[in-house]
Order: C-alpha cells, then structure tokens, then sequence
C-alpha cells in the first residue's frame, strides 16, 4: 500500500532534469567567463568555432569519399569487388594468382568457379554472403558428389583460414578436384 509513488518522501533525481541543471550550469559559467575573462572566453569561443568548422569539413569530405561514383574517379573496381563474374573468370583469376604464389587465395576462386557450374546445372543456388560450408548442407548431389565437395571445403578451409601453407601440387590436385566435382555426375535431380 506504501509502495506508490505518492508515499515516496524521497525526492528522485530524474535524468532530464540532471541534464537540464549541467546545461545552466555551463552558461553561467560561460557568462562569468565572459563577464571575468573576456579575452579567454574569445579565445575559447574561436577554437569552438574552429572545431565545428573543422568537423564540418571532414564530415563533408567523408560523405564525399563514400557517395562519389567510381566512374569520376577514373579507377575501375579490382576483379571480383562489385562485380558478378562467371565461373572462367574465377579460374582465370585463380590461375593468376597460382603464378603469383598465392595458392590458398587460388584455391578460394577456385571453389567459387565450381559452385557457379554447380548452380549453373542447378545442384545448389550461389549467393555472394552464403560460406562454403553453407553448400555442402544444401548441394543436391549425391553421396561421392557431397563427401567430394566436403572435402574441398575441409581443404579450403584448412588453408584458407588455417592459416596451413598451400604448395603447387595441392592447388592443382584442389582444381582438378573441384572441375571434376563441378562436371560430372553426381548431381542429383531435382
């Protein structure tokens, strides 16, 4: 019965009215500093125009940088950043980056190119956010098809993410796993 509002005694401090009371408080004190210290409270007041004018500007040049199209820039996206590309796209770009050494980043577009062939014969359907352990739960194939693209995910994985370093001949026995799976016949029909 005591426990309504009306029974309290105790004056609550609410956080509106704790705002309100530190922003009095600031304009008083800014008003003595003016009134004590005219000089420092123009030099307070230029360096808090200096600051916003400042902030402004980067703001500006931020929304800038992030709205400005690519195309008056004069730069084009690198290969696979906002752009779709098929499959032999995917293994062109692998094989470049297998002569560059970068066999573990190979092995990744690898992968990509057989999952587009595998949505291309509409054994699974691609998306750019899904992860490759994504496919393997949702891939009609059957039961070689589905250890074989467990396996290729394992392997990319491993090194991909594991961070274990990938030679030549694993790249190439990679592909050569991932063509196979990507062509033959291990699609399930739908």
């Amino acid at each position: 019965m005591f426990a309504g509002p009306e029974y309290q005694w105790v004056e609550q401090q609410r956080l509106l009215s704790w705002f309100a009371r530190q922003w009095q408080n600031l304009k008083d004190w800014l008003n003595r500093l003016s009134e004590n210290h005219p000089l420092g409270f123009n030099v307070l007041l230029a360096l808090l125009v200096i600051a916003l004018v400042a902030l402004l500007v980067h703001i500006g040049y931020v929304m800038w940088r992030i709205v400005r199209p690519a195309a008056r820039t004069g730069t084009r996206p690198s290969p696979g950043v906002g752009v779709v590309m098929d499959a032999r796209a995917h293994v062109a770009l692998a094989e470049e980056l297998a002569r560059e050494g970068r066999y573990a980043e190979a092995q990744a577009h690898r992968f990509v190119a057989a999952v587009l062939e595998l949505d291309k014969r509409k054994a699974l359907r691609f998306h750019a956010s899904k992860t490759p352990a994504e496919y393997v739960s949702e891939a009609r194939l059957d039961a070689t098809g589905r250890a074989a693209l467990a396996a290729l995910v394992a392997q990319l994985y491993r090194h991909l993410f594991g961070a274990v370093p990938c030679d030549e001949t694993e790249y190439r026995s990679f592909g050569d796993a991932a063509q196979e799976l990507a062509r033959g016949p291990h699609v399930v029909p739908a």
